[in-house]
Formats: C-alpha cells, sequence, structure tokens
C-alpha cells in the first residue's frame, strides 16, 4: 500500500507551513494532498503557493494533489474551484459535486466527504472520471469489505488511517465564536490552535476538537494495528493526516509497519505520546468512534 499526506486541515503560519513541506519531500510519502480544504479566510498561502509547493514535491519523487475545498460559499472561493479543476498539471481531490462537475469526466479522486457509502454511488463516481475514493470517515470494516467486492474495475480504493478525523462543516466558525469575535473577523484566531481547540464535556472528558467552521474528533484515528487486514481487503493507499508535532516520526511508523520492520503494537506505543489527545478506532470495529478497540492479541496479553 501506499502512504499519502492528506490535506492540511489547520491554519499554520506560512513560514511553519512552508518549512512542513520542505521537510516532507524527505519523507516516505508516496502521495502528498495540498491546498485549503477547510477557510477561505485563511490567506497564509494563496493558491499560487500551493502550485509551487506541488511543483517541488513533484520534483521529490512525490505525486501531488490539489484538494478542493469542502464548503464553498462566495464567488472567489468559485474562482478558486475552477483554477484547480482547470489545471493541467496536477491531480485534483473533489471534496464537493460541485468539483465533480467542474472536473468534466477529467480523472480526479473522489474525497471522503463525498460520502460514497453504496455501490451505486461508486458507480456514478466512476462514472465521472475517479480513478480512486477515499472512504467515508465512519464508515466501518464490514462497509469497506462491501463496496470493495463491488467497485468498478480499476477504481482505487484510500482510507484514512490517522489524524483528527474530520467529521462536519458549517457556515459558522466555531474558533471565532469561542472568542466572541463575528466570522467576518475572526482575526484569524485558528492559527492560535496548530491542532485545532480542544472542547470537553462537563466532566472534562475529550470530545471534539473546534477548528474553525470544522469539527472534529478529539481523539486521534488510527487504524496502525489493521494494516494488514487493509491490504487483504485491497486497499491501495492509507492516508495520514498532518499535525503539529511529530508528524515524520508518524509517517515513519507506518511505512516500517508496512515493510514488516516493526510490529504494529510497537509502533502504536510510540505514536500515542505523539497524539494531541490519546488514540480511538471505533468506527473501524462498527462501534462509537470514541472507543479504542484493541487487538485480540494485545487484549490477551
Amino acid at each position: 500500500m501506499k502512504i499519502a499526506l492528506g490535506p492540511l486541515q489547520y491554519y499554520w503560519p506560512r513560514v511553519t507551513t512552508l518549512e512542513f513541506y520542505a521537510a516532507v519531500a524527505d519523507w516516505p510519502v508516496d502521495i502528498v494532498y495540498l491546498g485549503e480544504t477547510v477557510c477561505s479566510r485563511r490567506h497564509e498561502l494563496r493558491l499560487p503557493d500551493w502550485f509551487e509547493i506541488a511543483g517541488m514535491l513533484a520534483e521529490a519523487g512525490k505525486t501531488p494533489v490539489l484538494s478542493t475545498q469542502v464548503l464553498l460559499e462566495s464567488g472567489q472561493e468559485l474562482k478558486t474551484l475552477y483554477r484547480i479543476t482547470e489545471n493541467a498539471q496536477f491531480a485534483v481531490e473533489a471534496n464537493d459535486m460541485g468539483a465533480v462537475h467542474r472536473m468534466q469526466g477529467s480523472p480526479f479522486v473522489a474525497g471522503p466527504f463525498l460520502n460514497i457509502y453504496s455501490k451505486p454511488t461508486l458507480d456514478v463516481m466512476a462514472a465521472q472520471g475517479a480513478v480512486r475514493w477515499v472512504m467515508p470517515l465512519e464508515m466501518g470494516r464490514a462497509g469497506l469489505a462491501q463496496l470493495q467486492a463491488d467497485r468498478p474495475a480499476g477504481l482505487q480504493t484510500e482510507v484514512f488511517a490517522y489524524g483528527r478525523m474530520p467529521l462536519a462543516f458549517s457556515a459558522r466558525c466555531f474558533t471565532a465564536r469561542n472568542r466572541n469575535f463575528p466570522k467576518d473577523n475572526c482575526q484569524y484566531v485558528c492559527m492560535e490552535y496548530p491542532d485545532g481547540l480542544l472542547l470537553e464535556t462537563r466532566e472534562s472528558e475529550a470530545f471534539l476538537t473546534i477548528n474553525g467552521i470544522q469539527t472534529q474528533s478529539a481523539l486521534t484515528y488510527t487504524l496502525i494495528h489493521e494494516l494488514e487486514d487493509l491490504s487483504a481487503l485491497g486497499v491501495d493507499v492509507i492516508r495520514l493526516s498532518p499535525q503539529s508535532q511529530g508528524m515524520d516520526e508518524v509517517v515513519r511508523a507506518f511505512r516500517a509497519v508496512l515493510d514488516g520492520q516493526q510490529a504494529a503494537g510497537q509502533a502504536h506505543g510510540q505514536l500515542v505520546p505523539l497524539m494531541p489527545k490519546g488514540p480511538c478506532n471505533g468506527y473501524w470495529h462498527g462501534r462509537p468512534g470514541l472507543d479504542m478497540v484493541q487487538p485480540r492479541a494485545a487484549s490477551a496479553a
């Protein structure tokens, strides 16, 4: 299986972002998704900057993919969508049906926010030009196994395997609201939270993460124990979502397990201290998303 680095979900300073992707050029990843998928007010990097980063990564032997924004609300955002979908240099990940339509039958990656849960939907995406689809975050192993048996020939499958899960998007900016700022004058407070703003219950239990207009899981989803099973199911690509600290170690741990150089349990032990707020994998097992189901061998031990 190939390793993909998902699009950056957070708002980092320009220098931090550029340094991050300069380092990515030397990491053992095969595919790198680029671009602003959450909020167009995050303007430290403009679209030309993302094209420049894509060119740099292509020269380093990576496959860059430009991701489209999930929730579009303005004419300027539509113009950016047009520029991404009309580019003839780099692959495109479509994250809403408008982007799918704009591809006009050209090859694209069907992103996780298209909510592909059934064979008819998968067939429609393939007919529109999809060459790879990304499993929805809430889908478990049973659902994936069924779609793998039914997927059109030649269509690749990608699975989100590490990171805080992007669960929902809203027209309201929750991070700005937390500071009593209006969305149109948010003062870019997202930048103060490089891994999002943790939301806890009244019992002080981690519940969700606020990331601008995006709501994420509080815990870090990880399928490090399931890589052998994913391979057996015919998954082609696993996606790791960027975080502010230790991402190089995360990538190398997954690569080591895939290459048979490290046991999954040992790698998991190394990853947990790097996670902002602990692990979960409940969705994969058909359980509540907050659950962390241990592998049988580990449970027996």
